[in-house]
């Protein structure tokens, strides 16, 4: 069983003419192992994607 994920928010409010925009930034706190293994299978399915498209440029 997965322990439940806690969760760091951060909260930006910008205001644009007449309007009040807020953004709500949420981002999982996980353990320093955990993190490094989130971050390594991230930077490798990016790596994937630039892979795959960057042969289409000419």
């Amino acid at each position: 069983m997965q322990a439940q994920v806690k969760y760091e928010s951060e909260i930006k409010t910008a205001v644009l003419g007449d309007r009040t925009i807020t953004v709500k930034n949420v981002t999982p706190i996980y353990p320093p192992q955990e993190r490094d293994k989130r971050n390594r299978e991230i930077e490798r399915r990016l790596f994937d994607v630039f892979v795959k498209y960057a042969g289409q440029r000419r």
